[in-house]
């Protein structure tokens, strides 16, 4: 039997495992635990609120934004069937209605408070699921 890491392209690699760092990281510093759900996305979300409210400079908080929309996309692949894509270094999501998303930059623009992965994953995963 093969697991699930098995049998993913090549392209998940990284972040699956950054969304793996993130999902440690906060069960182990904030004591928040995220279960890889759309709704724990507004955690996520109220998390990176908090990190910018701290006024931390964005160099400090690039890995954790990376992080978090690594889970975020992960969400939406576990939700929506979708899989990770990579081109030079760059991480994206393709649901399989063929879009695109690119959930590592809207962590990003979460923090300048122009985005919101809970958005994006409603978004996201609206369009791929069958009616």
């Amino acid at each position: 039997m093969t697991t699930q890491q098995e049998t993913r392209p090549s392209a998940a690699t990284k972040p699956v495992r950054w969304a793996a760092d993130a999902v440690a990281a906060m069960r182990e510093g904030a004591r928040l635990r995220l279960d890889y759900s759309a709704r724990s996305l507004w955690s996520v979300d109220r998390m990176i609120e908090d990190i910018r409210r701290e006024s931390a400079p964005y160099a400090a908080v690039e890995l954790v934004l990376r992080g978090f929309g690594a889970y975020a996309g992960e969400v939406i692949v576990r939700q929506a069937g979708g899989e990770w894509w990579a081109s030079g270094g760059d991480h994206w999501v393709r649901t399989p209605d063929g879009r695109l998303w690119d959930p590592i930059d809207e962590a990003r623009r979460c923090y300048t408070q122009d985005g919101s992965l809970r958005l994006l994953c409603r978004d996201a995963t609206t369009g791929a699921r069958p009616d």
